[in-house]
């Protein structure tokens, strides 16, 4: 089985017409997954078998407006979404930004950001992921947002104001949301800056873990991968119950915190899948607050 992650900004005025088709095809091809369609473009992450996936490129491609779309994959044992759907969106990734996406940045390949690192050039990343993202794995002289969700880039750019004169480098899981992220730095006066093609996960594809720290986070089942499955990377943050290394996030199962957090299968047990002993107990006091699926890594 193949997992995809693929996005582009290009303008689809027919949505619902796209849409209902396009959720006929990946049900079609018996895929699962999610894919997001606004009126800027597309942006999509899908599981299926090898050859189905393949048959999906080729129609999605067959459109004009697709033709040129890049797809990042890698191989799953199993699908990594319970679910298919295609939803209609105000964005492909909620920004809410006032940033025009012509003002983006221009990309760096993964070969070029690799060779920056070798040479030892004087540069920093911006990691413009979300900060519990960023704790599970991120490259060396990345710089982490103090965010918690997208919309919340310009709560930050106070205390970004300090590398204004820097040579940055933008970077995200699979590049999307730099896309818009970087428009925003550079009409905020960030002019030395350029956007990771592709995201991590290509860089990942092209360059191994190679001035890594960790695993990178994803938006599925699995939580979180390796970038270079034949070199895999130590994990870097620590269970929050007995601080052994681990690697593994979970979703708190008292509904009303459903944060999220780090946990070895042996502690995740201990706290019957609560962050800590104070959510075990207010779930033992009030069962209603209980998430049967805080297992899932999502």
């Amino acid at each position: 089985m193949l997992n995809i992650l693929f996005y582009k900004y290009v303008e689809i005025k027919d949505l619902t017409e796209f849409q209902a088709k396009h959720l006929v095809l990946c049900k079609s091809l018996e895929l699962k997954g999610r894919v997001l369609i606004a009126e800027e473009g597309i942006n999509g992450n899908l599981t299926g078998e090898n050859d189905k996936i393949e048959l999906y490129k080729n129609e999605l491609t067959k459109d004009s407006r697709f033709s040129d779309i890049q797809f990042k994959e890698g191989p799953t044992s199993n699908h990594n979404f319970r679910k298919m759907f295609v939803r209609i969106k105000p964005e492909i990734v909620t920004w809410k930004l006032k940033a025009n996406i012509k003002n983006k940045a221009q990309y760096i390949e993964p070969e070029e950001l690799k060779k920056l690192f070798e040479k030892n050039e004087d540069f920093v990343i911006f990691d413009i992921r979300n900060k519990y993202e960023f704790e599970i794995g991120h490259f060396e002289k990345a710089i982490r947002m103090d965010i918690d969700k997208s919309t919340e880039l310009p709560s930050v750019m106070k205390d970004l104001m300090k590398y204004k004169n820097k040579k940055i480098v933008t970077c995200c899981t699979g590049g999307v949301r730099c896309e818009k992220a970087s428009a925003y730095l550079r009409e905020n006066g960030f002019n030395d800056i350029k956007q990771l093609h592709g995201g991590i996960i290509h860089y990942g594809e092209v360059c191994g873990n190679s001035h890594w720290n960790g695993k990178c986070f994803v938006f599925d089942t699995r939580g979180a991968v390796d970038l270079d499955t034949k070199n895999q990377n130590k994990p870097i943050t620590q269970c929050v119950l007995c601080s052994l290394p681990c690697d593994t996030y979970y979703n708190c199962a008292n509904t009303k915190c459903d944060a999220r957090f780090i946990a070895c299968d042996k502690c995740f047990e201990t706290l019957n899948s609560r962050c800590s002993k104070n959510c075990r107990n207010i779930v033992k006091t009030n069962p209603e607050v209980y998430n049967k699926n805080a297992n899932m890594t999502i």
